[in-house]
């Protein structure tokens, strides 16, 4: 009687063992999607700001801007 009931305790610990090990998965699985749709969604807005940030520089680079007038601009990108 007392290995049977031995079996039965060291099967309920594999048991919530397991379901801590699937709970810890489920909760990766979730946060990976997450971080997916994040980045899939900031990385096509992100390049269209990053080329127009880079002709902001260019025109400042090249002299046709101020400083005040290329911060301003920037700020403005960034901040849409």
């Amino acid at each position: 009687m007392v290995d049977m009931m031995d079996g039965m305790m060291g099967m309920g610990w594999w048991m919530a063992l397991w379901g801590v090990v699937g709970l810890a998965v489920l909760v990766l699985v979730v946060l990976g999607a997450v971080w997916l749709a994040r980045n899939l969604g900031d990385g096509r807005d992100r390049s269209r700001v990053d080329g127009a940030e880079q002709e902001v520089r260019q025109l400042y680079a090249a002299g046709q801007i101020d400083r005040d007038e290329y911060l301003r601009r920037l700020d403005d990108l960034r901040n849409r």
